[in-house]
């Protein structure tokens, strides 16, 4: 027999998992524990001392007595029958003061017989006693041994004798029915998550400075809107409301943070800062539990198996009541047993009493009071469980109470499993939810990264930029700190994969800021943060992956000058998405868009009349609706760069304005349409470099103001005379084509100053081109040349000289002449120059050796 310790081990669970027992649970399983004593009491009263008593009846005649023997020695009763002679029998009992025993040496027959017989006196029984003969035996004692055995097996109904087992079996299967969820492997393992997290959860630091810091915030903004204080300074826009962002803006709207032109912004008294173990705890907990939620909200399992654990013990309870209740009346303490062994014994029948019936009763008694109170239990849970929807879950109290109005409801097992804490304790689910909200999150990030970047670490990455101004970048952090406002000499400030940067009023505080850069950051701004940024801001980059991403606010800053867009303006997702107008952008200048688009935006043309610059670079996308330029006619820069164009957009040819064109990267091959461009007088640089152009045409000469010609990587083969009749030309770049030969006409450009010729397979340098007096870069190199003539020494503006990959076996000593022409100007071999004379290598040191000398 297994002990009360081994069966009450069945109904043990980790104690972490008493949150999701509701007070029916439990109930149930105390009730289960004192079934299981019942069980184990009334079994253990049965090995021990359940048997039967049987005696036999005696066929007597008419009158006759039955008076059947006992071994007890107390008074009993026995049973007489007697016929009358209406043959109407009735049944009388006989009291007797004391019984005779039956010793073990008489026969249970002869001391039966003996015992009715009529005797004169004591002297024949003795007589006969002392007549009696043989070897005396136990076979009466074993004879009433045989009829106790075979009569508990016999008369004994099964109920009375199988009871206790019976209670133990039904009790075992009800701890089993409810502790069945906590085992299975599917849903074991999301209770056991769910637990270990709800714990962390409420034992977590940030749970209780979240909370604290609602109330710190609630009490703050009841006292402001009861005493109306402005006593903070905020900034005051000194254009008109025009231009405020609409409804649909992006600007910061939750709770806890809402900051508007009207209400000055409340600084909420900072609770202890968490350290930063908590902190990156608390984080991890976010994590985690966003995770928990996609894994258990897509099915409810759990509900489902509680549902169906309920079922069966309720049916279970019923199986057992029905039975029970038509078996309690079988357990009686008189049973008649006919055992038919008359051959053996003698007698017919006995009448037995079973000394347990009493006690049994009363056990079965109580475990059916015990089962209807376990079934009650179990409807109420059935009614619990299908009388609310119990795979929602909704936390409106919570954000009623708290300022964390954004806390999502939840569905499914997530739901249910919620439900059933708040029958443990509903602060469980308050605190739980804490980490379910994107402001308690945000906010967690926001103290951490305070912490973490302050206002000395961020001076240290200030750098000096190529304009010489002061740049902030904030790369890959969880928000902005807040220390960046505080930094009021900040020229640049660089904003990338910050997704939840948000641009408070202190940056009313910046006044230098004039450039900010959005790198995949689509930063939300206050009001009065935005009516800043819209007087101030004068150059910003935005750069994105959906056009979606681009803040609505950007299309209000009316004092941009620069606009830099950098993202993807033409895939499947953008086709009913375009750019927001930007006719509020009344004073942009220039338009920067890199993006990969089939024709030019139509709202570009809302601030057409205004801009001067535009640049269009296209990732090789076909750029094919180009009419729009027409629009632009105070362009004077205008860039169409890796845009796949054959030939020179007509459109161009009627921006009169246009002073600079750059084709660069195209798959332009003829440039005949260049006649054109005489109506552009104010064109002085065209670039059409990264072509594949094979001719220049000579009507290039009617384009009389160029002064720049960029032809580099073409695959011309020749230079025209044309191009030197352009007398203003100062700078002339073809490098990598395949010219072979430099025209001595290049003499008549007396303004040249930069002349590039890289990468050809030119072999001699004609003297005409040290006619030209001005040039101050000259590139040779990877070409065939063999010698540099002398009068190189003409050159004396020449701070630039490339010769490096050519044939030269030496270089002239003439170069020293060349007065600005310093050794890190020169690009040629080492050995080239380490051949010179030393008086001329003393002459290109001279920028290296002089400050050496001063340090010294």
């Amino acid at each position: 027999m297994f002990t009360l310790a081994e069966v009450a081990s069945l109904n043990d669970i980790q104690p972490t998992y008493r949150i999701l027992k509701p007070w029916w649970d439990v109930f149930m399983d105390y009730l289960a524990v004192v079934m299981l004593m019942v069980a184990i009491f009334a079994g253990t009263m049965q090995l021990t001392k359940d048997q039967v008593v049987c005696l036999p009846v005696l066929q007597s005649t008419v009158n006759s007595k039955a008076q059947p023997s006992t071994s007890g020695k107390a008074d009993f009763t026995t049973v007489e029958t007697t016929t009358g002679q209406g043959e109407e029998a009735s049944v009388r009992t006989v009291s007797f003061g004391s019984a005779p025993t039956v010793t073990p040496d008489v026969p249970l027959s002869r001391a039966t017989s003996s015992q009715y017989q009529p005797t004169e006196s004591g002297q024949e029984v003795k007589k006969e006693q002392k007549d009696s003969s043989g070897r005396k035996t136990n076979l009466d004692f074993q004879q009433y041994v045989f009829i106790n055995q075979m009569c508990y097996h016999l008369a004994l109904p099964w109920y009375s004798k199988y009871f206790p087992y019976l209670v133990l079996i039904h009790t075992i299967i009800l701890i089993v029915s409810s502790n069945f969820w906590f085992k299975y492997p599917k849903t074991c393992s999301k209770i056991e998550h769910f637990v270990s997290i709800l714990g962390k959860c409420f034992e977590s630091p940030w749970t209780t400075k979240a909370l604290s810091e609602t109330a710190c915030e609630d009490s703050e903004e009841n006292k402001q809107r009861l005493t109306g204080a402005q006593s903070l300074p905020k900034y005051v826009s000194t254009s008109s409301d025009e231009g405020s962002p609409s409804a649909s803006t992006p600007m910061i709207t939750k709770s806890g943070f809402k900051f508007s032109a009207d209400k000055p912004m409340i600084e909420v008294p900072s609770v202890t800062i968490l350290d930063k173990k908590d902190g990156e705890q608390a984080k991890a907990l976010f994590e985690k539990v966003r995770k928990f939620r996609a894994h258990v909200e897509d099915s409810d399992l759990i509900y489902k198996l509680y549902v169906g654990q309920t079922v069966i013990k309720t049916v279970k309870f019923i199986f057992i009541l029905c039975y029970t209740a038509n078996f309690v009346n079988t357990i009686s303490f008189e049973h008649i047993c006919n055992p038919k062994v008359e051959h053996l014994i003698g007698y017919t029948q006995f009448e037995c009493t079973h000394n347990m019936a009493y006690m049994l009763k009363k056990l079965l008694i109580s475990y059916i009071s015990l089962i209807c109170v376990y079934g009650f239990i179990c409807l109420y849970t059935l009614f619990w469980l299908f009388r609310i929807p119990l795979k929602e879950y909704s936390f409106e109290k919570v954000r009623e109470e708290s300022s964390f109005s954004d806390i999502p409801d939840v569905k499914n097992d997530f739901a249910f499993l919620l439900h059933m804490v708040d029958q443990y304790d509903q602060l469980y689910s308050k605190r739980f939810g804490v980490f379910l909200s994107e402001v308690s999150e945000n906010k967690l990030r926001e103290i951490s990264l305070n912490h973490e970047w302050t206002f000395e670490k961020l001076r240290q990455h200030v750098s000096r930029n190529a304009q010489d101004k002061q740049e902030l970048h904030l790369f890959m952090l969880s928000g902005v700190p807040d220390a960046v406002f505080d930094m009021t000499d900040l020229d640049v400030l660089k904003l990338e994969l910050i997704p939840e940067a948000k641009i408070p009023a202190k940056i009313s505080q910046m006044t230098n800021l004039q450039e900010l850069h959005l790198c995949h950051c689509p930063a939300k701004v206050e009001q009065t943060a935005f009516s800043f940024l819209r007087d101030h801001l004068r150059c910003l980059h935005v750069k994105f992956t959906d056009v979606a991403e681009i803040p609505a606010w950007v299309y209000l800053l009316k004092n941009l000058r620069e606009l830099y867009l950098i993202g993807n303006l033409n895939s499947e997702n953008n086709k009913m998405i375009g750019l927001e107008s930007l006719r509020e952008l009344r004073h942009l200048k220039i338009l920067h868009v890199k993006s990969n688009l089939t024709k030019i935006p139509p709202n570009i043309t809302d601030v057409a009349p205004h801009l001067t610059k535009l640049v269009i670079h296209n990732d090789g996308t076909k750029l094919v609706v180009l009419n729009s330029l027409k629009k632009m006619t105070n362009v004077a820069e205008l860039e169409l760069q890796n845009c796949e164009l054959e030939r020179i957009p007509h459109a161009i040819f009627s921006l009169s304005n246009l002073q600079e064109l750059d084709l660069k990267s195209n798959s332009i091959r003829t440039i005949e349409e260049i006649i054109s461009f005489q109506h552009l007088k104010r064109l002085t640089c065209l670039k059409l470099w990264h072509n594949k152009i094979v001719n220049i045409p000579s009507s290039i000469t009617h384009i009389k103001n160029l002064e720049s010609l960029y032809l580099s990587n073409n695959k011309l083969e020749s230079l025209p005379v044309a191009v030197f009749s352009l007398q203003k030309l100062r700078c002339l770049d073809v490098s990598y084509n395949s010219i072979a030969l430099i025209p001595v006409e290049i003499g008549l450009l007396q303004n040249l100053q930069h002349f590039h010729i890289t990468g050809n397979k030119v072999d001699t340098l004609p003297k005409q081109l040290f006619k030209c007096v001005k040039l101050r870069t000259l590139s040779l190199g990877q070409n065939c040349i063999t010698s540099i003539p002398d009068k190189v020494s003409q050159l004396l503006q020449l701070t630039h000289l490339e010769l490096k990959g050519n044939c030269l076996d030496r270089l002239p000593a003439t170069l020293g002449q060349c007065q600005l022409l310093r050794k890190s100007g020169l690009v040629v071999e080492d050995h080239l120059f380490d051949a010179l004379p030393s008086e001329v290598k003393e002459v290109l040191n001279q920028d290296t050796s002089i400050p050496f000398a001063n340090g010294i």
